[in-house]
Order: structure tokens, then sequence, then C-alpha cells
């Protein structure tokens, strides 16, 4: 008899997203524990190792009690677990708004076509550029977004370039630019956009704004 499916939870919430194109609205967030990479701009260092193992039937039964349309399942890198493809396919089934954080470095190829994945390309600033998984690109979808994370000015021209380098602009339908929080001014990433035109939503994290560095938020 097969055991049934379990993953690593970190923390499942209810909050307002604070990012990509469903920035603002009501999201139950399902965090999972992991993480290969090691951003040095890293929030959520604390899903690194902490977490329970919990049953899939129980994450999507506290899932559908928020009552939420919107899901988003983060990290973390949630695809360094096996069972988030399940999980991902299971919230589908249920009707719900699914998308997925993840970074430039899992393959995406066996995600569920239904969810929109917001892929974190990294960044030089990052430390983890090296472990961009440049076949991503070609499984993005149109409905997909893809993030980049500036920390300096270098960080904006290697973005522009990759920008170019893979005509995202009509592969996805967001190209998110996200001052990393505290190290790089937001007026400074919105000058450069401007001066550019750079044809990208420029971010900033609500949430953090509104809740600071809270987990659960």
């Amino acid at each position: 008899m097969n055991k049934p499916l379990s993953l690593r939870i970190n923390e499942i919430f209810f909050s307002l997203q604070g990012e990509s194109s469903t920035v603002g609205l009501p999201t139950t967030f399902v965090r999972l524990t992991g993480c290969p990479l090691r951003c040095g701009y890293c929030d959520t260092e604390y899903a690194f190792h902490d977490g329970t193992v919990m049953p899939l039937t129980d994450i999507l039964a506290q899932v559908e009690a928020t009552g939420a349309r919107y899901i988003t399942v983060t990290g973390g890198e949630p695809l360094a677990q096996p069972g988030c493809l399940a999980l991902l396919r299971e919230l589908c089934d249920r009707g719900l708004r699914v998308s997925l954080e993840t970074s430039g470095a899992m393959d995406i190829a066996e995600v569920d076509p239904r969810v929109t994945v917001v892929m974190d390309l990294k960044t030089p600033g990052s430390g983890e550029c090296d472990r961009n998984l440049e076949s991503n690109i070609g499984r993005l979808k149109r409905v997909d977004e893809v993030k980049f994370v500036i920390c300096d000015r270098r960080d904006y021209e290697w973005s522009k370039a990759k920008i170019d380098q893979y005509d995202l602009g009509s592969r996805v339908q967001e190209i998110l630019l996200s001052p990393s929080f505290e190290q790089l001014a937001y007026r400074d990433l919105a000058a450069w956009v401007l001066a550019d035109r750079l044809p990208v939503r420029m971010q900033v994290q609500l949430h953090k704004i509104i809740w600071g560095d809270a987990p659960g938020h």
C-alpha cells in the first residue's frame, strides 16, 4: 500500500500578496521548507530548516479553510521538494488560482500548466547567478512572470541584458523589477527604469511596508 504523500511545511498563512501581478489581493500562502540556494539578501532563512511534515490532505484542508481564491506556493524553494508538483496539481484541481514562487535554478518542466510561474532569475548581487537554469526560459508560458531582485546598478544592467537576450517582453505577461529591501533606494531603481523607458513593472514589497520582517505575512 502506497504511503500518503506528505510535505514539510514551514507555514500556511492568509495575507495580502506583496508582489507580482496580484499584489494587494488576499492570498493564502503555503511556504515549503528547504532551499538549495543561499542568496545574500534572503529574507526567509527561517524556512531553510524549520517545518512540520504534513499529509497532503491536511495541507489542502488548511488552505481551503482560509476561503481564499488566490494561492501562492513559496519557500525557501518549493520545487526542492518533489511533492510540490502534486500539491500544485491538487490546488488547481480545486478551481483555485495558483501561483508558484520559484528561483531560476529549479527545473519547471513538470509544473502543472494551470499554475502561474513567478520565476526569480538570480542577479549577480544575489551571489547565486550561476545557478540559473537557462532551459527554464523556453518553458515559460505567456501567463508566467519573471522577477529580478536588483541590488545595485550592475544588477540593473545585467537584468536589462537578460530581458533583451531572451525577449522576455513577448514571452511572459510580466517582467518584475524589485529593489533589494534596504539595499537599493526605491527612487534610484525608479529613475533608471524611467530613463530607459524599460517595459517592466517596478514593484516594492508591500508586505514589508505594512508588517516589516514578521513571519506569517
